[in-house]
C-alpha cells in the first residue's frame, strides 16, 4: 500500500496501533499501541489495583540501512491503592494477588538497554524508597521478599520526591517487573505517581 498524506488532523477515539503482517500466514501482530502486548492483566498484576495504571509502546524508525527500530515502553502508575511493608518486600495490593507491573519481552519491548523512573507526585503513606526489580517468576506477591525470587535490581532510587529521576541498566528478556520497598514502612499509599520508561531496540521485519 502506498503512503497516505493527510492535510487535516487524524483522529481516533480509541488510539492508534502499529501492526506487522506475517508475509506467509497473513497473521497480524500489534507491535505498538495503547498497551504492552503482555501486560499486568486483571487478576495477575497491578492493573486494576493501583489508582491508575497505563502503558504505551512506541516504535521509531532510526536506521534505514540496518532496519532497526527504537522501542519506547512507558508505564504510568499512581500508587494510591497499593501498599508497602518491610524492607526489600514487594509493593502491591495488601494481602491480595501477584504484584508484577509488567513483563519485558523482545517482541514487545525490544532488547532493553536502559530504564528510567521519574516521580511526578511524592509518595505518601507507604514507603517513599521505591526500587525497580526484574525477576524470572510471575508469582511475587505484596509483603513477600523480592529475594525469594530469581531477581535483579534495575533501579535503586532512594527516597523519591516530585522531580526525582533515576536511571538504570538493561533488563533480560522474559523478566517480570516489580516495585520493591527500600525501607520498612507497613502502610497503604495515599499518593505517588511514577513514570517508568523502558528503552530498547529491535530489528524491524
Amino acid at each position: 500500500m502506498a503512503n497516505t498524506t493527510f492535510t487535516g488532523p487524524v483522529r481516533s477515539i480509541n488510539g492508534f496501533e502499529q501492526i506487522s503482517k506475517n508475509a506467509t500466514t497473513g497473521a497480524i501482530t500489534i507491535i505498538s499501541g495503547n498497551k504492552m502486548g503482555t501486560e499486568a492483566a486483571t487478576g495477575a498484576g497491578i492493573e486494576g489495583t493501583a489508582e491508575t495504571y497505563i502503558t504505551q509502546v512506541e516504535r521509531f524508525k532510526s536506521d534505514t540501512t540496518t532496519n532497526v527500530n527504537v522501542v519506547k515502553t512507558t508505564l504510568m502508575i499512581d500508587l494510591t491503592g497499593l501498599a508497602s511493608s518491610g524492607a526489600d518486600d514487594i509493593i502491591g495490593k495488601a494481602g491480595s494477588g501477584v504484584a508484577y507491573i509488567g513483563r519485558v519481552t523482545t517482541a514487545d519491548t525490544g532488547v532493553v538497554f536502559g530504564v528510567t523512573m521519574e516521580c511526578f507526585e511524592t509518595p505518601a503513606g507507604g514507603d517513599p524508597d521505591i526500587d525497580l526489580y526484574s525477576a524470572t517468576e510471575a508469582t511475587g506477591v505484596e509483603d513477600s521478599a523480592i529475594g525469594d525470587l530469581t531477581e535483579t535490581q534495575i533501579i535503586n532510587s532512594g527516597d523519591l520526591a516530585a522531580g526525582s529521576r533515576v536511571a538504570g541498566g538493561g533488563i533480560v528478556a522474559d523478566q517480570y517487573l516489580y516495585l520493591v520497598s527500600g525501607s520498612a514502612t507497613n502502610a497503604n499509599y495515599t499518593a505517588g505517581r511514577l513514570l517508568i520508561t523502558i528503552h530498547g531496540f529491535d530489528v524491524a521485519s
